[in-house]
């Protein structure tokens, strides 16, 4: 399975909203709810709430991608981003503030640099791992 870049690019931005609602309001709910679309996309990147959006409100406008990306990296980074919103969404709901601000500012700082620069850090993380793990096997 191959993706179009941009509606990754546009769930980044979109996510980093969100993200920083969180920042803002505090809400363990919002970093909760973030995680549950996190963890939908790790499982497939097509089906999250996002890719939907995309799908329905930009790609029309813009036609089919140039370029494709393979979905392992993207799945992998998902799941990244559910593992730091899970953590904050706990740190938010059981009162350890700090913790919650520093999971989620760390999603943010990923979703962000996703969104503006195209740079997934979870899908470089990801082929660094592969290259140890296949540099190991061989």
């Amino acid at each position: 399975m191959e993706l179009d870049p941009r509606g990754q690019r546009v769930a980044a931005a979109l996510t980093s909203a969100v993200i920083i609602l969180v920042l803002a309001t505090g809400s363990g709910w919002l970093a909760l709810a973030q995680a549950v679309v996190f963890a939908i996309t790790a499982l497939d990147p097509r089906k999250g709430p996002y890719a939907y959006l995309y799908r329905l409100l930009i790609l029309p406008r813009l036609g089919p991608p140039v370029e494709r990306e393979p979905a392992a990296p993207v799945r992998f980074a998902q799941s990244v981003g559910f593992t730091f919103l899970a953590v904050s969404a706990a740190g938010y709901l059981t009162g350890l503030t700090t913790l919650g601000v520093v999971a989620a500012a760390f999603g943010l700082l990923a979703a962000f640099l996703n969104a503006a620069f195209g740079l997934c850090l979870g899908c470089e993380a990801y082929l660094a791992l592969r290259r140890l793990t296949t540099a190991r096997s061989a």
